[in-house]
């Protein structure tokens, strides 16, 4: 079963910034759009940053010029560099692939498990 490991979070105070990393646990086939979300206390998840394959990006009004998304794909790693972090960037940060472990088996949504990020005042 593929596994998406991230690592990276941590407290932070507000101006500071963070570097996120999510990892593929095992060999894949083929990795289309990765991504970062993000879930405050008491709201729903909400899109952070979005990268395809191809390089393509796209990201949330909100981190627009402080955010940047990356990705690896000889390592199937994808990065979220935050910088001028504020105390609303307070939540947990959930990595999301989209993956086709191997030819012909399709592709299929995973997340990682969910890194907290921290940003004090």
């Amino acid at each position: 079963q593929v596994q998406l490991v991230e690592s990276g979070g941590g407290l932070v105070q507000a101006g500071g910034s963070l570097r996120l990393s999510c990892a593929a646990s095992r060999s894949i086939f083929s990795i289309n759009v990765m991504g970062w979300y993000r879930q405050a206390l008491g709201k729903q998840r909400e899109l952070v940053a979005t990268i395809t394959s191809g390089g393509s990006t796209n990201y949330a009004d909100s981190v627009k010029g402080r955010f940047t998304i990356s990705r690896d794909n000889a390592k199937n790693t994808v990065y979220l560099q935050m910088m001028n972090l504020k105390p609303e960037d307070t939540a947990v940060f959930y990595c999301n692939a989209e993956i086709e472990r191997a030819y012909g088996l399709g592709r299929h949504e995973y997340w990682g498990q969910g890194t907290q990020v921290t940003v004090s005042s």
